[in-house]
Order: C-alpha cells, then sequence, then structure tokens
C-alpha cells in the first residue's frame, strides 16, 4: 500500500511537471482528478475492469472501469491518475471514452493517454507503473458512476 502511495504521489508530480512544462500557453484548470486500479488479462485480445475514484468540487465520486487496456501480456494490476477536464457535474464523467490524439510518454516511465466521452468530457490518464503502456480498445472504454 505504501509502494502505491509513493507511485500515486510520482505520477502526481509528473503530472504536474508536464502540465506546467507544456509551452507557454497556460492549460484549462483541470475540473477534478481522477485515480484508477485496474486488472488487465492481454493474450491476444485483452480484457480490463477496474474501479476508480473522482475527486470534484471537495466530493469523492466512486466509479467502474471496462474497456481500458494494459499494452501487457499475461495478468497485470495498475494504478493510474489523471485530470479531468469540461466537468459540469460529476455524473458527466460517466461514458464511453475515445482515444484523442496519440498517447503520452512522459520521463520516469510514466506513458498516459487522453480520452474524451460524448459530453465533450476529457481525461489526461498517467499510468504510474514503469514500462506499461494504457491503451483504449477498438470500443472505446467505459466509466459507469456507482
Amino acid at each position: 500500500m505504501r509502494t502505491k502511495r509513493i507511485f500515486l504521489s510520482l505520477a502526481l508530480v509528473m503530472l504536474l511537471l508536464v502540465t506546467v512544462s507544456t509551452g507557454n500557453a497556460r492549460p484549462p484548470d483541470p475540473s477534478g482528478t481522477v485515480s484508477i486500479d485496474l486488472t488487465s488479462v492481454a493474450a491476444g485480445v485483452g480484457t480490463s475492469w477496474g474501479s476508480g475514484v473522482l475527486r470534484y468540487q471537495g466530493n469523492t465520486y466512486r466509479f467502474r472501469v471496462t474497456g481500458l487496456t494494459v499494452g501487457d501480456v499475461g495478468i497485470s494490476t495498475v494504478s493510474a491518475v489523471g485530470n479531468v477536464y469540461n466537468l459540469n457535474r460529476a455524473s458527466d464523467l460517466a461514458g464511453n471514452y475515445a482515444a484523442v490524439g496519440a498517447g503520452i510518454a512522459v520521463a520516469g516511465g510514466v506513458s498516459g493517454v487522453t480520452m474524451q466521452n460524448h459530453k465533450g468530457v476529457q481525461i489526461q490518464l498517467y499510468s504510474v507503473v514503469q514500462g506499461v503502456q494504457l491503451t483504449i480498445g477498438p470500443q472505446g472504454f467505459n466509466i459507469e458512476m456507482r
């Protein structure tokens, strides 16, 4: 558990550094943050499931995740963190997400992906395990609020 917190802290610091160093133009402020624990079974096609927490306007909301793939073979468990943008209310997080642009590579083995749902909510999600690449399956990935 302590190692997981260290990895999450490292990822949040890297996320902050990437956000600050991506140019002179100030990026929009995130609406909230997410953290996700994901289990993936990758044998050819691959399947995954997990749960997450949204932190939005001082509140915590739990959700389920399906369809986010870990670029690994075998069974793996991954933790990821990220920023959420364009969120008007917590329930807008739910829905099917598709990739927006290419994957994100960050120093120190942190990699990520940017995705968007039909409500315009965007998530920039970063894995916190070195050497793991997050990808979105062909049908996208789904978030369901609990």
